[in-house]
């Protein structure tokens, strides 16, 4: 059995080894709030451009704005320039960021395509620039994390480019560094190779190595820990539509099993807080679009998912979400109508419409 052991990010000390990871379209305030609902500690906001952290406007002000419920947070930074990089990290702590995160893994063609995320790791002397900048510019005492894959692509000398970028990283100061274990090229096409972080967490034992890929359950990431070495997981879209893999993830490290299923009324309860939460955020319009498509993943925990799933596609205004849920949820599941709900697993591997993990 795995015990649950703290993860430490510099100073920062988590009482969890996994936490949820920043996800493009997804990993807002609402999410992180549900999240922590079901244990989560510690949390990441979606990836943000440099550019948009340092230009004046409302999309500036929302990412600037830290809630005083919501900590530890984490800023995931994504750019291409090393000067705009340390101005927003700057910005981002001055904020209230508890952490920065520089994403070097992002695999979206457009984001690679501006020499921006994953296009990185082709660049080292980039890479290490922007490295240095950040830790420099970032006031002592707060971490600074790194994301990143395994490499580019799988051609001679990618590689290479991986172990000079993740040693120059700790030897600027970085905290800790997440590693994927697919390579930007094969976005997430293919499994993530575990024996690869196993080679990166034996080459830096002293180090915080955090692992990332294909973690869809409390077990994969039990099994990552225990097969790696690596001292965390970065847990991202196994998270959506399915905050209580938290607490799963909890109870099977502490005590080697599984708590029970996610009762149906703890479901029904998270989406109704995901609903309140996104309008009160974002507003009704948008609030209301961002929950539904967290909503069509909630419903994978479903007796019914396939009816629920069409159902929320067909949910076009929030006076349906009534309708939709007095169908699907106002019925006593949890007396054994549909029998036990089983919470999603490994099919959750499809990645969800509009996501991304950067």
């Amino acid at each position: 059995m795995t015990a649950s052991r703290p993860l430490r990010l510099g100073g920062l000390t988590l009482d969890m080894p996994a936490f949820q990871g920043a996800l493009s379209g997804f990993s807002d305030l609402p999410m992180r709030r549900v999240a922590r609902t079901f244990g989560c500690g510690y949390a990441m906001n979606e990836v943000v451009l440099d550019e948009e952290v340092l230009r004046p406007g409302k999309l500036q002000q929302q990412i600037l704005h830290v809630e005083d419920d919501d900590h530890p947070v984490a800023g995931q930074l994504l750019g291409a320039t090393p000067e705009k990089f340390a101005s927003a990290a700057v910005k981002l702590v001055d904020a209230g960021y508890d952490v920065v995160d520089i994403n070097f893994g992002c695999p979206v063609k457009k984001v690679v395509g501006r020499c921006r995320g994953g296009f990185l790791l082709s660049d080292p002397a980039t890479a290490l620039e922007i490295v240095s900048r950040v830790r420099d510019a970032v006031r002592p005492g707060v971490p600074v994390t790194l994301k990143m894959r395994r490499g580019m692509d799988d051609e001679p000398g990618s590689e290479d480019r991986f172990w000079e970028i993740i040693d120059g990283a700790f030897a600027r100061g970085l905290d800790a560094v997440c590693v994927h274990g697919r390579t930007v090229v094969q976005r997430y096409v293919g499994p993530s190779r575990r024996s690869f972080l196993t080679r990166v967490k034996a080459q830096y034992p002293d180090k915080t190595i955090i692992g990332s890929g294909d973690l869809f359950t409390a077990h994969d990431v039990k099994d990552l820990l225990d097969e790696t070495g690596v001292d965390g997981a970065w847990v991202a879209r196994g998270a959506i539509g399915a905050p209580w893999i938290f607490a799963e993830i909890r109870h099977l490290l502490q005590h080697g099993t599984l708590p029970p299923p996610t009762s149906f009324t703890e479901q029904r309860r998270a989406i109704w807080l995901h609903l309140h939460e996104s309008v009160k955020a974002h507003g009704l319009e948008l609030g209301y679009r961002l929950f539904r498509s967290a909503a069509i993943k909630y419903a994978e925990a479903h007796p019914s998912a396939a009816a629920l799933k069409a159902a929320w596609y067909d949910c076009k205004l929030t006076a349906d979400v009534d309708v939709v849920m007095a169908r699907f949820y106002d019925v006593d599941l949890d007396e054994g109508h549909f029998g036990p709900v089983t919470v999603r697993s490994g099919a959750g591997n499809l990645v969800a419409a509009g996501a991304s993990v950067c």
